[in-house]
C-alpha cells in the first residue's frame, strides 16, 4: 500500500469545491457555452514518488493545462515505494494516476486505469538534466502523449506561442515557462508567424520607413528576405499549409493588398486582391490551403472576407451585425477548418470571436477588457490571445470549450501573438 494515510488526507481536486464537476472559476467577463456536461472529463493524478520532482512538475502542470481532466492533487509521500493501492484511490474519485519512476537513464511514465486495476500505457522517455534547454520540451512532448493516452488526441504543451514585445520577437511556452528574445533591440519588428513545420519563422523588419519579411530558423541561423519583399511596406505573412508560399500584406502607392510570393522557389510575386479605394490584409489560409480569410474595407469599417488561393471568388465570411458591434480583425484559420477566429469591435472594445466556417455563424468570447489578436492552439481549441484586463496588454488563453481562462506573464506589453503546430525536436534537440 503506497503512501495510504498522506494520500487519504492530500487527495483533493485541484480546484475549489463549488467548481469540482466542471472547471476552475471562469473569468467573469468570458462568456462561452460548455459543450458538455459537467463532471464528464476524467479524474486524474501524478502520484507521488521518488525524486524526478521536476519531471513531475511539468508534466502535471501541462495536464491541467491541456483542460481535458479534473486534475486532483495528493499529499507527497517521497518515502513510500509499495504497490499502488487501487481501491484506495478510486474510493476517493481517481479514475487515472500518472506514475513517474526513474529507469536508469530513461525515466519510464506509467498510465493506471484504477478502475481496471491495472497500467493501460507506459512508455520510457530519455529526458535530458533539468537545467538542459532541452528539458522543458521534452516533458512537454511526454505530457502530450499521456493526455493521447486518455483522450485519444495528443495534449498543446510542446508548442510555442511567438509574440512583439517593445519591437523584439520574442518566444514563450505555452505553459508560460521558457521565454526567449529571439531578435535584438535594435531590429524592429512585427507580424511573426510560425512556418508549418515549426521549424522556423516569419517576421517583418522594420528599416527607414521599409518593411521587408524574413525567415528565419528556430536553431538561431540568420535570417533569409522573402524575394520581392525589399521594397515597400511588407507585413502580417500567412505561410501556406505545404510551406511553399507565403501569402503577405503590401502597403504602397497603390494601396493596400494581399500578395502570394513562391519561397520554395524564390519567384513568382503575385498580387491576389485589388484594392479599388480599399485596403485588403491580414490574410491567413485554410488548412487544406484551398482558401484564404482576410480584411478588407471594401464595404467600410474593415470586416472578415474569404476567397480562393488564387484570390477569385472572394465573399464576405462573417456577416455584419449593424448596430452592434464594428470594425473586424486579426482572422486566423483554425487547424481543423471548421472555424476562423478574429477580433470585432463591441461598444468601441474589441473582443474575441469565432465564426463557424460552414453556417456563417459568430459566437463571442470575450467581454472583459480590450482584446485582440487571436490566434490558435493545434489542438483547435485553445485560443491565445491579447488582453488588457491585467491593467496592461499581456498574452492570455481561453479554453474555447468551458470558457477557463489563464494568463501568460510577459516582461513588456504584448501584440501579434502567433501560436505554433506541434513541435519535433530534431537530432540536436531543438524544437
Amino acid at each position: 500500500m503506497r503512501g495510504v494515510g498522506s494520500v487519504v488526507l492530500g487527495l483533493v481536486l485541484a480546484v475549489p469545491a463549488s467548481a469540482q464537476d466542471s472547471v476552475p472559476p471562469v473569468d467573469e467577463g468570458i462568456r462561452v457555452g460548455i459543450t458538455y456536461a459537467p463532471g464528464v472529463r476524467p479524474r486524474l493524478l501524478v502520484l507521488p514518488g521518488v525524486a524526478l520532482d521536476s519531471v513531475r512538475a511539468v508534466l502535471g502542470r501541462d495536464l491541467d493545462y491541456s483542460d481535458r481532466f479534473d486534475l486532483l492533487s495528493v499529499g507527497n509521500d517521497p518515502a513510500s515505494t509499495g504497490p499502488i493501492n487501487y481501491g484506495l484511490y478510486a474510493a476517493l474519485g481517481a479514475q487515472y494516476g500518472v506514475e513517474v519512476v526513474a529507469a536508469g537513464a530513461s525515466v519510464n511514465i506509467r498510465l493506471h486505469d484504477f478502475a481496471r486495476a491495472e497500467v493501460t500505457n507506459e512508455q520510457r522517455f530519455a529526458f535530458s538534466p533539468f537545467d538542459s534547454p532541452q528539458f522543458r520540451m521534452e516533458v512537454h512532448r511526454a505530457a502530450d502523449e499521456v493526455v493521447r493516452w486518455v483522450t485519444g488526441t495528443p495534449g498543446i504543451a510542446a508548442s510555442r506561442i511567438l509574440f512583439v514585445g517593445a519591437g523584439r520577437l520574442y518566444r514563450i511556452d505555452s505553459d508560460g515557462g521558457d521565454i526567449a528574445a529571439l531578435t535584438s533591440s535594435q531590429e524592429k519588428a512585427l507580424s511573426p508567424v510560425w512556418a508549418p513545420n515549426g521549424a522556423s519563422f516569419a517576421y517583418t523588419r522594420f528599416d527607414e520607413g521599409r518593411g521587408s519579411i524574413l525567415i528565419r530558423s528556430v536553431d538561431g541561423g540568420g535570417p533569409t528576405t522573402v524575394p520581392s519583399t525589399t521594397a515597400g511596406l511588407n507585413y502580417a505573412a500567412a505561410f501556406a499549409p505545404d510551406g511553399r508560399s507565403l501569402a503577405f500584406t503590401r502597403s504602397g502607392e497603390s494601396g493596400t493588398d494581399i500578395h502570394v510570393v513562391n519561397i520554395a522557389d524564390r519567384c513568382c510575386v503575385r498580387r491576389l486582391t485589388v484594392g479599388r479605394y480599399a485596403d485588403n490584409l491580414s490574410p491567413t489560409f485554410s488548412p487544406d490551403g484551398n482558401r484564404i480569410a482576410f480584411v478588407s474595407t471594401r464595404a467600410g469599417p474593415p470586416q472578415i472576407y474569404a476567397m480562393a488561393a488564387d484570390g477569385t471568388d472572394q465573399e464576405l465570411l462573417v456577416p455584419f451585425d449593424f448596430g452592434v458591434s464594428g470594425s473586424s480583425n486579426g482572422p486566423e484559420w483554425s487547424p481543423d477548418g471548421a472555424s476562423v477566429t478574429f477580433h470585432r469591435d463591441v461598444d468601441r472594445r474589441p473582443q474575441i470571436f469565432v465564426v463557424d466556417v460552414a453556417s456563417r455563424r459568430a459566437r463571442q468570447l470575450t467581454s472583459s477588457g480590450r482584446n485582440t489578436d487571436p490566434t490558435w492552439a493545434p489542438d483547435g481549441r485553445h485560443i491565445a490571445f491579447v488582453s488588457d484586463r491585467s491593467g496592461r496588454r499581456q498574452l492570455w488563453i481561453i479554453d474555447t470549450e468551458t470558457g477557463r481562462v489563464r494568463q501568460l506573464s510577459t516582461p513588456t506589453f504584448t501584440r501579434l501573438p502567433a501560436w505554433s503546430r506541434r513541435l519535433v525536436l530534431t537530432a540536436a534537440g531543438s524544437p
